[in-house]
């Protein structure tokens, strides 16, 4: 969901009348975006107080019809939302001439180690990461799960994605004696999160 966002804002809200090219560069420890941009103000941007402008309505238009954007002014407010299950601090978003985004990466801890170790069982997913991260600290249901990552309800793929993860024993059932009991719900395997 975040990068979806950071590459709408790139095509969405791009200067064109600029040379400038656009960028995304990853680096250790975070991923920053730098993007030509006719700026209505200077500075960070604060996700409470900012109003959002259109920049290029003809193709915000486009993208809202083709399902890869939201109304106007949601990709700030989705980065900021996505940002606390990604990693520790909020994605910085910086007006200027050159618009500037910079998302910081988790650090994985012990988790980072799980999926290494599980490379070769498939379950090697920004999603799967993702998932883990979220249920670091407390067990939720499946539908708590879907609603974290932004979905309405679970999905075919998180649902595949669920039972990879329990199969390979990185989380586990709540209630284990009673696999499809409507209470229950998913938190990492106890002998992994004790490491």
């Amino acid at each position: 969901m975040i990068f979806r966002e950071v590459a709408s804002n790139i095509l969405i809200h791009r200067e064109y009348q600029n040379a400038f090219p656009a960028k995304l560069i990853i680096e250790n420890g975070f991923v920053r975006t730098e993007n030509s941009n006719k700026p209505h103000g200077i500075g960070a941007i604060n996700p409470d107080t900012f109003s959002p402008f259109p920049k290029n309505p003809v193709i915000a238009r486009f993208f809202r019809e083709i399902g890869r954007a939201d109304e106007l002014g949601s990709g700030v407010r989705n980065l900021t939302k996505y940002g606390k299950y990604f990693g520790t601090e909020k994605p910085q978003l910086i007006e200027d001439t050159i618009f500037r985004i910079i998302i910081k990466c988790p650090e994985m801890g012990i988790n980072d180690g799980l999926f290494k170790n599980n490379l070769s069982k498939g379950v090697e997913s920004e999603m799967a990461r993702m998932i883990v991260k979220i249920l670091e600290n407390k067990a939720l249901s499946k539908s708590e799960i879907a609603e974290s990552l932004g979905k309405k309800r679970p999905t075919r793929y998180l649902n595949d994605l669920m039972r990879r993860l329990l199969v390979n024993e990185i989380i586990e059932y709540t209630i284990p004696e009673k696999p499809a009991s409507r209470l229950q719900k998913y938190r990492i395997k106890r002998n992994l999160s004790n490491r």
